[in-house]
């Protein structure tokens, strides 16, 4: 099984992809562009899957991350894909992909408290 700081580090890449593919784009850039819509998607599935995936000590140990929003977008993402909202997917991007980038920069940099082991 992988460990939390490797979730984590998923979590940065793609959170960091998000920002990557939607720099310099207005929200209506966004909304015409199908390409830019489903690459944000895929890695929001990423983020949430990830975030899922993160051991339940290290959820309680960093509760400034909204775990289950983020799993729950997955959900969504993946599950009612048909019902996923563009106002609140550029919401995410505008405001919260900084935050998440920054807490998990934070975490990360406060490396021994994080789950190292390779357990199966």
């Amino acid at each position: 099984m992988k460990n939390d700081k490797t979730y984590l580090l998923d979590m940065l890449l793609a959170a960091k992809k998000i920002q990557q593919f939607t720099s310099g784009m207005s929200k209506q850039d966004f909304e015409a562009s199908e390409l830019h819509q489903s690459a944000v998607l895929r890695e929001i599935q990423v983020i949430g899957e990830a975030a899922r995936l993160v051991s339940d000590e290290a959820k309680t140990q960093y509760a400034e991350i909204q775990w289950r929003a983020i799993s729950g977008m997955r959900n969504r993402v993946i599950h009612e894909y048909f019902r996923v909202s563009l106002d609140i997917v550029w919401q995410l991007i505008e405001e919260e992909i900084n935050d998440l980038i920054e807490s998990i920069n934070q975490i990360l940099s406060d490396d021994e408290s994080i789950n190292n082991s390779d357990e199966d």
